[in-house]
């Protein structure tokens, strides 16, 4: 793992990444996409910001397909904090892409377990995961794979934890009644599968997390540990989410700007 620590707008830095990634993605007939995927959630607000920036700045997307880390299940698709809504509010209304190109879990389709099988497939079938970008919660989870997942685990249905329930009340009025107790996400594996892996984090409640991810050894405790074993995985962290990572790590694997 890469450790790029800063104080810069980390939603803008990783636009920015991802920006140069479309730019030089040159499509073929095996390969005709850049395949990334999305996360949601408050991080993530500001990539999304950044990337309609850049779409207005002449940036396309003719020639990406997305496919969104989790869904919550049982949620309707246009409940106001459903996934769909989010992507739908913060980037998918603003910039020009086919539904087609468009991939997220469908949290109420009838099988659950049928319906993430089949985007594992469909992952496969567009040739893996190009970029992966996510989060990292207080507890390590990456998507909703909870403390505990397998690092083999692909995409699922699983019970959310009481921790990331009331974590996420805040997006539902503070009301943990409202907040789904299940949701399907992506696995361990499949990230891992991805070629390259961002992770965005910020803020002292991810300090401990990040602690694990370079510190700790590889353990299921916190799903983060299964990174340290990614070929070209970026932490891109303000200072307060890396103040426990020592300084003889962070001169081990920092950078002093983001690898083009």
């Amino acid at each position: 793992m890469y450790l790029i620590e800063t104080e810069d707008n980390i939603g803008f830095l990783t636009a920015s990444y991802v920006k140069n990634r479309i730019k030089s993605f040159v499509p073929t007939k095996s390969k005709p996409y850049l395949v990334l995927a999305f996360p949601t959630g408050g991080t993530a607000v500001d990539l999304y910001k950044n990337l309609v920036k850049f779409y207005q700045d002449g940036l396309n997307f003719d020639k990406v397909v997305t496919f969104n880390l989790d869904e919550y299940a049982g949620l309707p698709e246009n409940h106001p904090e459903s996934y769909h809504s989010f992507m739908a509010k913060n980037l998918f209304n603003h910039i020009k892409i086919s539904k087609e190109q468009i991939n997220i879990l469908n949290g109420n389709a009838k099988n659950l377990e049928q319906e993430c099988a089949n985007y594992e497939e469909k992952i496969k079938n567009y040739g893996g995961i190009d970029l992966f970008i996510g989060g990292v919660g207080q507890n390590g989870h990456i998507a909703f794979n909870e403390p505990g997942s397998a690092f083999d685990s692909k995409t699922r249905v699983v019970d959310l934890t009481s921790n990331t329930i009331a974590a996420n009340a805040r997006f539902f009025n503070g009301d943990i009644s409202q907040v789904p107790t299940r949701a399907l996400t992506m696995g361990l594996y499949t990230i891992m599968d991805a070629k390259e892996v961002i992770i965005m984090a910020t803020g002292n409640k991810k300090s401990q997390a990040l602690y694990h991810a370079f510190e700790d050894k590889q353990n299921t405790d916190w799903p983060i540990t299964v990174l340290q074993k990614h070929p070209r995985t970026f932490i891109i962290a303000d200072k307060a989410a890396t103040s426990e990572i020592s300084k003889t790590t962070k001169q081990n694997c920092g950078l002093c700007s983001f690898i083009n």
